[in-house]
């Protein structure tokens, strides 16, 4: 007889987002009509840049023509794109061949897809509070998942101590949810530990765009020893709007080993055996993001999510909110007024000021007595929102 992946019969329900939709819908049904301020939603809201739009509708013209159709692309991302993504990095200081870039759906996808390439007899550190699916996707793969507490004694930055043993470790910077970004120092102190134990680093940057601080790193690359330790998954999304676009690239070294086996090569024989690649169209409009009108429009975009960022958290300065993020990422990580819980927070923003927030809760135990905001809504909703989180909490 046929049997499934246990496994999924161990994933706990998937209530927060649920949960939210649910509240605010009673909501609405109480009080219809109603604006709310949705700052708890991670999508974007500004469109795509010109030059990408313009990328992607000269691609969907190359398909009408048979002497520029393109059908089936390379399972591992079209030369034109890694080449591109490579120069980027080498305008940061680090060299990538271009087969070490893999052009994937995005950032999420990837992240669940590159498990793989590892043993289901894996042990997997988690710092928390997290990304939610970092944990669903692995207990799916039936890993043993060890949960590294972070707090604010500490600015929610995780470390390594003689107590952590694991073979995969997941480490996101700029962070979902709080923010928090790793600093070099930090940062290196994980590679070297990873090297010393034979572990690999799963480095999430789909927010590195938003750091602007030049002394923190906007790639694991960066730090010496990276090469043989780290894998790093990156995205368009928050990057470039490409939310509802779908476009991302991994970096895994030709040096990264493990038991005479190399991921690179794994990975290309992963790919080729379950993807037909990124479509042509795509992929030419995630390189014209890549050109240097491309990052000045990107730079321009973000500049609007940080300008949010600054509203939010010069409200939470007045009112002496204690928080994490928001200068070199779009979330801010806030610890709840007077001692109240996640959702009692959330009640409290959504009744008296129709603002939405995301629970702390709902990224971990740690995550108990916070809330977090996205910088990615409309400036206008977020300018009203500062406001009215002062006359809520102020009073």
């Amino acid at each position: 007889m046929l049997k499934p992946n246990v496994h999924y019969t161990e994933l706990k329900d998937s209530y927060l987002f649920y949960h939210i939709a649910q509240k605010t819908k009673a909501y609405l049904d109480a009080h219809p009509g109603t604006h709310l301020y949705r700052m708890g939603i991670g999508d974007v809201s500004q469109p795509l840049c010109s030059a990408a739009i313009d990328a992607l509708h000269k691609a969907v013209d190359d398909q009408a023509n048979a002497a520029t159709f393109h059908g089936y692309m390379p399972e591992c991302g079209a030369p034109f794109l890694r080449e591109t993504i490579a120069e980027h990095y080498a305008k940061r200081g680090v060299a990538l061949e271009t087969q070490e870039v893999f052009v994937s759906s995005g950032a999420s996808d990837e992240l669940g897809d590159i498990l793989d390439l590892f043993d289901h007899d894996c042990t997997v550190l988690i710092p928390e509070p997290a990304y939610p699916a970092y944990v669903d996707a692995n207990v799916i793969a039936g890993h043993r998942i060890v949960h590294l507490p972070t707090g604010k004694e500490n600015g929610f930055l995780p470390q390594p101590d003689e107590r952590t043993n694991a073979d995969l470790i997941y480490l996101c910077s700029p962070n979902n949810p709080t923010g928090a970004v790793l600093s070099k120092e930090k940062l290196q102190t994980w590679v070297d530990f990873a090297n010393g134990t034979g572990a690999v680093i799963l480095f999430d940057a789909a927010y590195e765009a938003f750091i602007e601080d030049n002394a923190l790193p906007h790639s694991i690359f960066e730090l010496s020893g990276a090469r043989t330790c780290a894998i790093e998954i990156c995205s368009l999304s928050k990057t470039a709007g490409f939310t509802g676009t779908r476009l991302g690239y991994t970096v895994i070294p030709n040096t990264l080993e493990r038991c005479d086996q190399n991921f690179n090569a794994m990975w290309v024989r992963n790919r080729t055996t379950k993807t037909n690649g990124i479509s042509y169209i795509l992929q030419r409009g995630g390189a014209a993001v890549f050109t240097d009108e491309g990052q000045a429009q990107i730079k321009a975009q973000i500049a609007v999510y940080k300008n949010n960022a600054k509203l939010l958290t010069q409200a939470l300065d007045e009112l002496g909110i204690w928080y994490t993020g928001g200068k070199n990422a779009p979330y801010i990580w806030l610890q709840c007024p007077n001692g109240l819980s996640s959702w009692d927070f959330f009640d409290l923003l959504l009744k008296e000021a129709q603002i939405i927030g995301t629970p702390g809760a709902g990224f971990g135990a740690c995550g108990e007595g916070y809330l977090r905001f996205s910088c990615f809504g409309s400036p206008g909703d977020t300018a009203q929102a500062a406001k009215r989180l002062k006359e809520v909490c102020g009073k």
